[in-house]
């Protein structure tokens, strides 16, 4: 089984590439956006917590998010592996990701960082809000707290995974093919071994 967490801050493609790298290598795609979206649409128990948590402008618990990721990778018992997309966001996300794993005898392979400037995300990301609908993407100041966020809480998940050896960065700027080639390049040599 082949487990990757792809990674980086808002904008920087995460979504378009775990998509087109989920078809590639035959794995299950899980976004927490639409593990949240999927939860809440059931009514599941877990989705009424979470929406209780979000009604009140809170961050759901990890524990929430880690429920939810155990269902989803429940409902997908036949699975070739599974690409993280949005998850984990802090240390002690990718440590539960790491027990929830160990718990079915399996492992992340490799996190890949998809290097991309500041100024590249703002620059996405005020564009996409152009059709996106999304407020948090039309405001440039918006943008650049929520890079500072990234960088400031989510970055240090990258050290978790590079002191076991399990951490790479690409560059994420280019056309989408071209970093997905890169990508690719990556992952190859790790799906032989899986």
């Amino acid at each position: 089984m082949l487990n990757l967490i792809l990674f980086g801050p808002p904008g920087s493609g995460k979504g378009t590439q775990a998509t087109k790298l989920a078809k590639q290598f035959g794995l299950v795609h899980i976004s927490t956006g639409d593990l949240f979206r999927y939860e809440i649409g059931n009514n599941t128990p877990l989705g009424t917590e979470a929406k209780r948590y979000m009604d009140q402008g809170q961050l759901c618990p990890d524990t929430v998010t880690i429920g939810m990721l155990r269902a989803k990778v429940d409902r997908h018992p036949q699975a070739g592996g599974f690409i993280f997309d949005g998850f984990p966001r802090t240390v002690a996300q990718a440590t539960a990701l790491d027990r929830l794993l160990k718990g079915m005898g399996e492992e992340v392979n490799v996190l890949i960082a998809l290097e991309v400037s500041e100024d590249e995300i703002t620059a996405r990301l005020l564009e996409r809000g152009k059709t996106s609908g999304r407020p948090d993407d039309q405001d440039e100041d918006v943008i650049r707290k929520r890079f500072s966020v990234y960088q400031a809480e989510t970055a240090p998940v990258y050290n978790h995974y590079a002191e076991f050896g399990k951490a790479r960065r690409i560059n994420g700027v280019g056309e989408i093919d071209n970093i997905f080639d890169r990508l690719t390049a990556e992952i190859e040599p790790l799906k032989q071994l899986s």
